[in-house]
C-alpha cells in the first residue's frame, strides 16, 4: 500500500482476538477472513501464510499517528 491511497480498514474494524483496532486483515482460501491489531498479526500471522490468499497489512499507518502525535507536543 502507498501513503497516497485511503486505508482500506477503518477505526471500526475490530481485531478478533482482543478487539482493538485492527491494521491487518488476512482473506483465507475457505473464503473467510481474519482481522488482527498488529501485536496479535505479528503473532499469528506466520502461522496462516500458507492458509491465506491475500494479507493487508497497515501497520505502517501507526507509525505515521505517533508521529503526528509527537508533532503536536
Amino acid at each position: 500500500m502507498t501513503t497516497a491511497l485511503a486505508p482500506e480498514l477503518t477505526a471500526a474494524d475490530r481485531c478478533d482476538r482482543c478487539g482493538a483496532q485492527a491494521y491487518i486483515r488476512a482473506r483465507l482460501v475457505t473464503g473467510g477472513e481474519l482481522l488482527f491489531c498488529a501485536h496479535h498479526g505479528r503473532e499469528h500471522l506466520p502461522a496462516l501464510m500458507d492458509k491465506a490468499v491475500d494479507v493487508l497489512d497497515e501497520t505502517e499507518r501507526l507509525q505515521e499517528t505517533r508521529i503526528s502525535s509527537m508533532d503536536e507536543h
